[in-house]
Formats: structure tokens, sequence, C-alpha cells
């Protein structure tokens, strides 16, 4: 729980600062706010919009509708705080982390069969009741190991799981200490299951998400090899 903080209202504090205060103290996390309530918060700021996005670079997330399909376009949902930036030494932005190469991406995804890790969508298909199709990025996922010990490991997710929600750590431990709390059946079963990894997607499905990452000459080639002889 955050304790005495500043007033959003302290003309002494810079405006990001400000807006940060403010969305903690009026807003509160996961609430909704709109554009004019932003702007008639800080009528003295023409930029305050931009001022908003500052914070982003220093962990907070701020949603719009493109990331929140609930939302309208003069909408915001504050997600999470990032850093307190009106603490000493808070407020510089975040080295951004090193950009991963081409080959390095292709990697990720191939590793998990260019399918989002978390619900399991392809590149290219359309979301359940949408129009909206997928597109897939590789996310850095902190991991607890084994000796409590963190490491961050690359993850293929779409954009809408991306944004809209994973936090915190992936605990190993927590995995590996149920493996052993199975007997014996249960963990050939499980095993089998990670052999194949296919528990939740047959053969067809892989296939599928792999065909949706073609080039229009590959995705002919394909077409043509599933037609009836």
């Amino acid at each position: 729980m955050i304790q005495e903080i500043p007033s959003w209202r302290d003309n002494g504090r810079g405006t990001m600062v400000r807006c940060a205060l403010w969305l903690v103290t009026e807003v509160g996390v996961g609430e909704v706010f709109t554009k004019s309530q932003l702007r008639e918060a800080f009528p003295e700021t023409s930029q305050i919009d931009r001022r908003m996005r500052d914070l982003r670079d220093r962990g907070w997330r701020i949603s719009t509708n493109r990331e929140d399909r609930t939302l309208t376009s003069s909408e915001h949902r504050f997600v999470a705080m990032g850093a307190e930036v009106w603490k000493p030494g808070q407020s510089k932005a975040k080295v951004p982390a090193a950009s991963l190469t081409a080959m390095q991406r292709r990697e990720v995804f191939e590793a998990d069969d260019y399918l989002c890790r978390i619900c399991g969508i392809a590149a290219g298909e359309a979301y359940e009741g949408s129009v909206e199709t997928a597109q897939l990025d590789v996310a850095r996922r902190e991991v607890l190991r084994p000796g409590r010990e963190a490491a961050t490991e690359m993850v293929t997710e779409c954009r809408r799981c991306r944004v809209g929600g994973r936090e915190g750590q992936a605990d190993l431990t927590k995995i590996l200490g149920g493996l052993g709390q199975m007997s014996q059946v249960e963990r050939d079963h499980f095993a089998q299951w990670m052999a194949a990894d296919r528990r939740d997607f047959s053969m067809m499905e892989r296939l599928w998400g792999v065909y949706r990452t073609l080039p229009a000459e590959s995705r002919r080639a394909v077409r043509e090899a599933v037609r009836p002889a």
C-alpha cells in the first residue's frame, strides 16, 4: 500500500510526476479514465498526453483501446504502477533491454511452434468473436528457478496477451514441486504431453500456425499439396 505520497496538485513538481500522482490518487489501479479528465486535471499543460506516455518508460502500464478492446478511443486504463517517480532517483527512464536480432526472434518462434504460449493462438489467426488477427512477438519473462534465483527467458506471446496482463514471475520451482507430488503414472502421462508438446494443440493446429507465417508463394504451394489428386 502506498503511503504518504505527495499531492498531485503541487505545482513545484514536474508534470510527469504530478500525472503519476494523479493516476495513483484520483484514478486508481485498474480503473478507466478519459482523455478529457486528464486534460481537465492539467489545463495548464498542452502536452499532458505526452507527459503521461513518458511514464511508460518508467514501467507504468496505461492501456488504450489498441491493447484493451473494452475501451473506447477516448479512454485509457491505468493497469499498473511503475517506478515511484516522485521519489529521488526514480524518475529516470529505464534503459531499454537489448533488442533481439531477426535470427534470435525466429529461433524463439520456432521453439514455441509459432503459437502464443499464453492463449495458444497462431500468427494471423482471428481471435474468437473478433475480426482482429493475432500478431506474435517475443516477450521477456522472468522465471524463478531452483535456488530462488530469477532469470529472464524469451517466450512467444501475441500482442493481446503481452499487453493485456501477465505480470510477475513464472515459478519453475512450483512446477518442479508439483511433479514431485505426482504418481508415476501421472508423471509418465505428463512426459508424453511434453514429448509431443501438443496437449492443447494437434499436429494440424501446429502446421496451421507455421502455414500462416509463410509468404504468399509458399502458402500457395501448401494449398496445392493438400488438394485432392
